[in-house]
């Protein structure tokens, strides 16, 4: 035993050695069980406990549809439930077709690393999600970062870029709302330069689908259907449910079937989960007193938070920026010990000397949850 432990630490010293220098800047990270009042979580319509959903789910058994898809889509893993949730996507969304991924992550990964070719331009957002970084990681195209949320950085970067000579197709890579500040893009004037250029924007709505927009249908809900347009709406935000719903024009949606990596050669999801992502979009459009219930709610919390720090940013999110690693993960461990689930942002994840406590509002909470998180907050950061 002992010559195994031995070995053991010899093998994993390095990785050993990295997680401790994590440790030692207060950045090593851990799983923790969900407990106390949720300020965390992205259930912002609190669907996920819905009995709706669960009805939906349960019904979906009793006909028959399978919990394992048994294989890729390519394959055996094209359950009719596949189809019915795509083609139902698509009319809701107002899109021509769409696709369905297991996760955002891995459709972002396929967008970004698939449809852009080599001579292409990607202008990003700097602060797009680690999902879009992976598929840029991949993308034979080059990739450029814009300031964030700064349209006329967007135009620069193109401008340069064909002054060099290039004459390639640019692709906007943005997201509508910002998960870990609470912010929105300019969604009109990065259209407006896509429509200048020729280019075809890459939209993220993960975190407004489901909360803005008619029905729920996002912050870019009227550009759905444009032929430069396309529009990545997880479901396992807003919507209660998981995987991720890729809105487009045919071709794409045909192209990443035939040439999407992440989507070839992943096992389909689960058709129950589509069953029940199919029920959540009825409940998009059924239910539009719960974005009513959160609007409200948003607007409490700005009130009471925003004295304590918190940026009133105009949506469920609501960062509290400490700046110090350290101090950012002490003040959530006391929150989290007076049953507040809120949880600390350090670097990688948002930029250096920026940590924070990202105060995510849903459903699962009330007005007097965030009264009494405020009062503890005043007390904690005193």
């Amino acid at each position: 035993m002992a010559q195994a432990s031995t070995r053991t630490t010899s093998l994993w010293s390095a990785h050993t050695a990295d997680l401790a220098a994590l440790g030692e800047k207060a950045r090593l990270r851990s799983l923790v069980a969900r407990r106390g009042v949720d300020f965390a979580s992205n259930d912002y319509l609190a669907m996920s406990s819905s009995p709706r959903l669960a009805g939906a789910v349960q019904n979906a058994i009793a006909r028959g549809v399978p919990l394992g898809s048994g294989g890729s889509r390519l394959l055996r893993g094209n359950d009719p439930e596949h189809e019915l949730l795509e083609e139902e996507a698509a009319r809701f969304f107002g899109s021509e077709a769409a696709l369905f991924f297991s996760t955002g992550y891995a459709a972002n990964a396929a967008l970004l690393s698939t449809l852009p070719q080599r001579g292409d331009l990607i202008v990003y957002d700097e602060l797009v999600h680690a999902s879009m970084h992976e598929g840029l990681r991949l993308t034979r195209a080059t990739s450029v970062s814009a300031a964030h949320n700064d349209a006329q950085s967007f135009d620069d970067a193109v401008h340069e870029w064909r002054q060099a000579g290039n004459t390639g197709r640019v692709w906007l890579a943005f997201e509508t709302l910002y998960s870990m500040d609470g912010d929105m893009a300019p969604v009109a004037d990065l259209a407006a330069i896509a429509a200048r250029h020729d280019a075809v924007m890459f939209i993220d709505e993960a975190h407004a689908t489901g909360v803005f927009g008619p029905d729920g249908r996002g912050l870019a809900a009227h550009l759905e259907g444009r032929p430069d347009t396309i529009v990545l709406r997880t479901c396992g935000k807003a919507m209660g449910c998981e995987g991720a719903l890729v809105l487009a024009p045919r071709v794409v949606r045909d192209f990443l079937v035939n040439r999407g990596r992440a989507f070839i050669f992943s096992t389909a999801p689960s058709p129950l989960v589509c069953a029940a992502v199919r029920e959540a979009i009825r409940m998009l459009a059924d239910e539009p007193q719960r974005r009513g219930e959160l609007r409200d709610l948003v607007a409490h919390a700005e009130r009471v938070l925003a004295p304590h720090g918190a940026t009133v940013t105009g949506s469920q999110i609501l960062p509290l920026i400490l700046h110090e690693d350290a101090r950012t993960m002490a003040v959530a461990a006391t929150l989290q010990s007076q049953g507040f689930d809120v949880r600390g942002i350090r670097p990688p994840t948002v930029p250096q000397g920026t940590s924070r406590l990202r105060i995510s509002l849903t459903l699962n909470a009330t007005t007097q949850d965030v009264d009494a998180l405020a009062e503890v907050l005043q007390g904690t950061l005193r």
